[in-house]
């Protein structure tokens, strides 16, 4: 199963998006579809992004079971921790 979160995007992104998987909520698309179409939906969400951002959470052999991608955010950063990954809030220190 293939999950992809989208914020502030082109309502010609999301329509694609649509074509492909089943939006359940405002921005959270949720399907199952094949690696290399999953590989080609998300290269195109990565170059439609414009000042938007998104993530996409996908399955993977690991002891999680899934992996996660982020394009787009400023405030967030992908950190490994002993084979599982986490999203690290950055924040600004006075």
């Amino acid at each position: 199963m293939v999950v992809i979160v989208v914020e502030s995007v082109s309502p010609r992104l999301r329509g694609h998006l649509r074509r492909f998987l089943v939006e359940v909520a405002t921005g959270v698309y949720v399907g199952r579809i094949p690696a290399r179409v999953r590989e080609r939906l998300w290269d195109r969400v990565v170059s439609a992004l414009g000042s938007g951002r998104a993530l996409i959470v996908r399955p993977a052999a690991n002891e999680q079971g899934f992996v996660f991608d982020l394009a787009g955010w400023t405030d967030r950063e992908l950190v490994d921790l002993d084979g599982f990954q986490l999203s690290r809030i950055l924040t600004q220190e006075s």
